[in-house]
C-alpha cells in the first residue's frame, strides 16, 4: 500500500481531498495527514504564485516525513478586481498581514463589498487549484492545474462547502458551490480536476 501525506492543516480541504480519492477509487493508497507526524514544520506561504506555494508545502512535508507529499494551493481570481484576491484568497480580509485571522465569512463579505454595484457581466471569476506531488526519494515535484469558471454572486447563498463557495456562482448548475451537494461539487470542482491529473502520477510512484 502506497502512503501519501497531505501537506495541509485545513480540515475542510483534507475532507474534500479524501472524498475525491474515494471517487477516483484509489484503493492501494493510504492518505496520511500532517497530524499523523510529530512536529511537522509550519510552512509560510510566501510564494508569488499558487504553484510556488504548492511546491513549497509539498517539499517541506515530503522531506520531513520521507514520504511522497501531496499539496495544493487554491485561489479565486476575479476579473473585475484584476485577479484579486488570487494567491491571497485565504487571507483576503486579514487586518494584519502577519496574522491569519480572517474567517471564510470575513473573506466573502469583503469580496461582496468590493463588487458592490458591479453589473453581472463584469463579475466573472475563476477558481484555480494548483496541486503538487513531491517524491523525496527522487527529489522530483510534479504539478497539475484545475480551473473552473463562474461569477461572483450578488449575495452569499447556500450552507454547504467552505471558503468562497457561498459566493461562487457556477452557471452549469445555476447555483453557487455552497448550494450543490459535496458529491456534485467533488465531481466537477477545480480541486477535483487538479487532483484527478495528479492521481495518474501517484499510480506510477514506486
Amino acid at each position: 500500500m502506497k502512503k501519501i501525506v497531505l501537506a495541509t492543516r485545513n480540515k475542510d480541504k483534507i475532507k474534500e481531498i479524501k472524498n475525491i480519492f474515494k471517487i477516483l477509487d484509489l484503493k492501494d493508497v493510504e492518505l496520511l495527514t500532517i497530524s499523523d507526524f510529530a512536529n511537522v514544520p509550519e510552512v509560510e506561504e510566501d510564494g508569488k504564485t499558487l504553484k510556488d506555494n504548492a511546491i513549497k508545502k509539498a517539499k517541506v512535508v515530503g522531506n520531513y516525513t520521507g514520504l511522497p507529499a501531496l499539496s495544493e494551493d487554491t485561489g479565486l481570481f476575479v476579473e473585475y478586481l484584476n485577479g484579486a484576491p488570487g494567491i491571497y484568497s485565504a487571507r483576503y480580509a486579514d487586518k494584519n498581514a502577519k496574522k491569519h485571522t480572517a474567517t471564510y465569512e470575513d473573506n466573502c463579505k469583503k469580496l461582496i463589498k468590493e463588487l458592490d454595484g458591479v453589473e453581472w457581466e463584469k463579475r466573472k471569476a475563476e477558481f484555480i487549484c494548483l496541486s503538487a506531488l513531491y517524491d523525496p526519494k527522487k527529489n522530483k515535484c510534479y504539478t497539475r492545474k484545475g480551473v473552473i469558471k463562474g461569477y461572483i454572486s450578488i449575495n452569499p447563498s447556500g450552507s454547504k462547502g467552505f471558503g468562497y463557495d457561498p459566493v461562487f456562482y457556477f452557471p452549469e448548475k445555476q447555483k453557487t458551490f455552497a448550494e450543490i451537494s459535496s458529491e456534485e461539487k467533488n465531481l466537477l470542482s477545480h480541486r477535483f480536476l487538479a487532483i484527478k491529473q495528479i492521481v495518474k502520477l501517484i499510480k506510477n510512484l514506486n
